[in-house]
C-alpha cells in the first residue's frame, strides 16, 4: 500500500512538473512571435518549489528582461512563488555593417541583421532596422558590433537656439507665434522656448519641427 501511494504521488509531481514546463515553454515562446527565433527554457528552481496546480497565472514584472537570468511569478489561487528559469533565445539582431564614427546619424547601409544567441548580447539590444534607422551614433563602433539603446539618441528636430514656430491650441483656439529654442529635442520630447515677450514656454516637438502647446 505505501509503495503504491509512493507511485502515485511520484506521477502527481511528475505531471505538475511537466505542466509547468510546458506553460512556461508557452509563455516565452508566445514573447517571441518571429518564426527565425528559438527558445529554450529552463527551470533552475528546485522541484520541492514549484506551485501545485493544473493552470498557475505566470507573468514578469514590467523592468524584467525576458532572456537569459529570469523570474517568473507564477500565482496559485491566493498562493504565489517566484520561479527562477534560464531562458536561451536565438534569433535576429542588429550590428554594424561597417566602422562607423560618433555623429552619423544612421541609414539601412549602415546596419545588417545577425543571428545568434540574444541572451548573450549586451543590455538593450536592438533587434530589428527600425529601431536604429535616423538614430544619432554616440560612440564610433566597429564592423559587426552589436547595437544597443544605450549607443544611440533621436535626431534632432530642434536645436538650441534655433527659431521655432509655437502653436498653442485649446477649445476653440488657435494661437501662432515665434520664439527660440532653448535646448535640443527629437520628436516628442519637451523643449522650452523663450518668445519675443520674454517669456518662456514649455511646449512639445512635433514632426514638422513646431512646438506644440497644448492649453
Amino acid at each position: 500500500m505505501f509503495a503504491l501511494l509512493t507511485s502515485l504521488i511520484g506521477n502527481v509531481h511528475v505531471a505538475v512538473a511537466a505542466d509547468l514546463q510546458a506553460q512556461l515553454d508557452q509563455f516565452f515562446h508566445a514573447r517571441f512571435p518571429d518564426k527565425h527565433s528559438s527558445v529554450t527554457v529552463m527551470i533552475k528552481s528546485p522541484p520541492e518549489q514549484w506551485p501545485q496546480c493544473e493552470a498557475p497565472v505566470l507573468a514578469l514584472s514590467n523592468n524584467t528582461r525576458v532572456w537569459g537570468n529570469v523570474s517568473v511569478s507564477v500565482r496559485c489561487g491566493d498562493q504565489r512563488r517566484f520561479i527562477q528559469a534560464e531562458v536561451q533565445v536565438t534569433g535576429n539582431y542588429l550590428v554594424s555593417a561597417r566602422q562607423l564614427r560618433r555623429g552619423v546619424a544612421l541609414t539601412t547601409s549602415d546596419l545588417r541583421q545577425t543571428t545568434g544567441r540574444l541572451d548573450l548580447l549586451p543590455p538593450r539590444a536592438l533587434l530589428l532596422p527600425k529601431d536604429a534607422i535616423g538614430a544619432v551614433l554616440l560612440r564610433d563602433l566597429s564592423p559587426g558590433q552589436p547595437l544597443t539603446s544605450a549607443m544611440l539618441r533621436r535626431a534632432w528636430i530642434v536645436k538650441s537656439g534655433q527659431t521655432v514656430q509655437v502653436l498653442a491650441q485649446g477649445v476653440g483656439f488657435s494661437i501662432n507665434s515665434e520664439g527660440k529654442a532653448m535646448g535640443n529635442a527629437a520628436v516628442g520630447q519637451s523643449v522650452r522656448v523663450r518668445m519675443a515677450s520674454g517669456q518662456i514656454v514649455s511646449g512639445v516637438a512635433g514632426e514638422d519641427g513646431v512646438i506644440y502647446i497644448a492649453q
